[in-house]
């Protein structure tokens, strides 16, 4: 909640970087800070190195940088991380990289932190760590209490504080941003999880709605998940695929239990543990962090990216339950048209094919980020931020509101029809179904091109390829008439039937551009941007865990049963002249793994256990499959 004062209706404020801008808000945007390099660092700031004790006695290694100029005292910004402070050591400086190079000329002390049990960091590392409640153990350590005794200690022995911390960081950075938010030390005023992990089994990272994000967990483990005997000083070694297309890889792995035996083999221990919880269990409901996100009395500022393809779930999660949990508080959400981490590097003015015809990246930290971080560390002017600053896709601006989903968005259902039309009336009683086969040895591959993993691109990659495979299913509306614009959340309800005992379900929600759409100009790369089918949302639902993510239930062959789940939010606007498209299929390889389409424990199946299945989705007025989304109306 925004505490101070703001416009009694959201206000449609286009801010684009041009005359628009200045007319919806008076002023011209903030001048984009020349970022510091190397050189400036070493000239403008003393490094510093410190074991700060926790209450357990387990020291963390900590880096400041600090300003040579002492004419006034300076907030703190601090960043827990367990990727590595690298270089080590105080004559050994970095090139510069995130807030440290993009506001190293505002004067800041910046802290950087390994976390338990990394790097140069005494204790054990686990995987976000689970919260202990300080009432239901008074000595009970977590990365809250971890964060409140580190802000303790740099506030009383940092020379030239102002007594002002803010806190920020981005992915894991970002969770552990959100952790220390909880039971918030006095000095932290600011905080900024950005692209948060909230929960890996939901919704973030290695697991949507239960179905296995194989290529990026195989990716990240294989590499970060390695033990290494002096952590200081080396670095883990990527993992050598031996060919870079990922689909041919994951393809001649087979099942999943072949990575442990024919790769990890012992070494990565993470990976062993995603293989022995593959139900939503204690281990996984003990790292989500949203039930406890009390006592925040910082002010909140949670960032994310419409199109980032490890984080997305986070953010719109955390935000809302730092929301409901801490009505009284500053807590702001910003979404842009980002992959992950993009509002921190670049112009951000494109991802892949598509553009967004401004420097939304520069936007953000010139006239968001930093004006942010000075009001609540600096005391300089209320950048008077709204309650959500988001960016529409589709149109290409940057919107404010007092909530999110705006208050003025309403349900409204947009149904499968026979002979793949789509349309916001119901179907009749005699429509039917239609059908497709499913081969897990043949999936639906995720993009159009060849990649080892996962990429950025693909949130919103052209889905022509998808659209001509026979198992897909598509549903397409007639060309519109007027502007859609959907904001909030995506209901996906299918009614359907298999001929297996287990199956996937992907949705996927695609904006058809017009025939005529312009081309890039200059378009180096020659893609032809008349008739792009953009992915606006995809998301997956492992079939089993439908009525619970706890018990998994298989289907009864042939029986029609309703699947239900939430696709992440969206805002984009389907322009007049385009047309809204649905993909229906079965799997997305190697995005994520594949499934037997047999009622069984995925990660002990063998090749034996997979086998095709006939897949009907219906769409009667018995069983009316259907998108339920929110829209505004003008």
């Amino acid at each position: 909640m925004i505490t101070h004062p703001k416009p009694a209706l959201a206000v449609h404020c286009v801010i684009i970087l041009s005359c628009l801008f200045r007319s919806a808000l008076g002023a011209e945007p903030a001048d984009e800070l020349e970022p510091i390099d190397k050189e400036h660092l070493m000239a403008h700031y003393t490094k510093y190195e410190h074991m700060i004790a926790m209450r357990d006695g387990v020291k963390l290694l900590t880096s400041l940088y600090t300003p040579k100029d002492i004419s006034e005292p300076y907030p703190m910004l601090l960043k827990r991380t367990p990727y590595g402070i690298r270089p080590y050591g105080v004559d050994n400086y970095p090139n510069p990289s995130g807030p440290l190079r993009a506001y190293g000329r505002e004067k800041f002390i910046f802290v950087y932190q390994d976390v338990r049990g990394r790097n140069g960091s005494e204790g054990e590392f686990v995987h976000m760590r689970p919260h202990t409640s300080l009432e239901d153990n008074p000595n009970a350590t977590n990365e809250s209490t971890d964060t409140y005794d580190t802000i303790d200690w740099l506030v009383k022995h940092v020379p030239n504080n102002n007594g002002n911390v803010g806190m920020m960081g981005t992915s894991y950075p970002g969770f552990y941003t959100a952790a220390g938010m909880i039971n918030s030390h006095p000095a932290l005023k600011a905080a900024s999880p950005q692209a948060p992990i909230a929960d890996w089994f939901i919704g973030d990272d290695f697991h949507h709605n239960g179905a296995f994000y194989l290529a990026h967990a195989f990716r990240f483990l294989s590499r970060f998940g390695q033990t290494l005997e002096e952590p200081t000083r080396m670095r883990s070694l990527p993992f050598d695929y031996k060919t870079p297309d990922g689909y041919e890889f994951y393809l001649k792995l087979g099942p999943l239990a072949n990575a442990e035996k024919r790769h990890f083999k012992g070494k990565i221990n993470f990976w062993k543990e995603l293989m022995e919880h593959g139900d939503y269990d204690a281990f996984w409901r003990a790292r989500d962090i949203l039930p406890h996100l009390n006592n925040v009395k910082t002010a909140v500022m949670t960032v994310g990216g419409w199109f980032d393809a490890e984080d997305l779930y986070g953010p719109l999660k955390i935000y809302e339950s730092v929301e409901k949990k801490n009505p009284d508080g500053f807590n702001t959400l910003v979404m842009g048209p980002w992959a992950h981490g993009g509002w921190s590097r670049g112009d951000g003015d494109h991802l892949g094919h598509v553009r967004f015809h401004s420097k939304t990246s520069e936007f953000y930290r010139n006239n968001i980020e930093l004006p942010f971080l000075k009001h609540f560390l600096k005391g300089a002017e209320d950048p008077n931020l709204p309650e959500a600053y988001v960016f529409e896709t589709g149109t290409c601006q940057w919107r404010r509101y007092d909530a999110w989903p705006p208050e003025k968005a309403k349900d409204q259902s947009l149904y499968f029809r026979a002979h793949g039309k789509l349309s916001f009336q119901p179907p009749g009683a005699d429509e039917g179904f239609e059908e497709y086969i499913s081969d897990p040895s043949k999936p639906v591959p995720f993009i159009p091109n060849i990649a080892i993993g996962m990429t950025r691109e693909h949130m919103l990659d052209d889905q022509r390829f998808a659209s001509t495979r026979t198992d897909v299913m598509v549903y397409q509306s007639d060309v519109l008439a007027a502007d859609v614009t959907l904001a909030g959340p995506i209901t996906a309800s299918l009614h359907v039937s298999t001929t297996g005992t287990d199956s996937d379900w992907v949705v996927k929600l695609i904006d058809v551009y017009s025939g005529d759409y312009p081309n890039p100009d200059p378009n180096p790369a020659g893609v032809n941007m008349g008739g792009y089918q953009q992915l606006v949302r995809g998301e997956a639902m492992r079939g089993k865990f439908r009525n619970s993510f706890e018990a998994p239930e298989p289907f009864t062959p042939g029986e029609v049963t309703k699947v239900e789940y939430v696709l992440p939010d969206a805002y984009h606007t389907f322009r007049q002249g385009h047309r809204i498209m649905v993909h229906v299929q079965s799997s997305w390889f190697p995005l994520i793994d594949r499934n037997p389409q047999k009622f069984t424990d995925i990660y002990k199946a063998t090749e034996s256990d997979f086998r095709k299945a006939t897949q009907r989705i219906y769409h009667s007025a018995q069983a009316p499959s259907h998108l339920r989304l929110r829209m505004l109306t003008p």
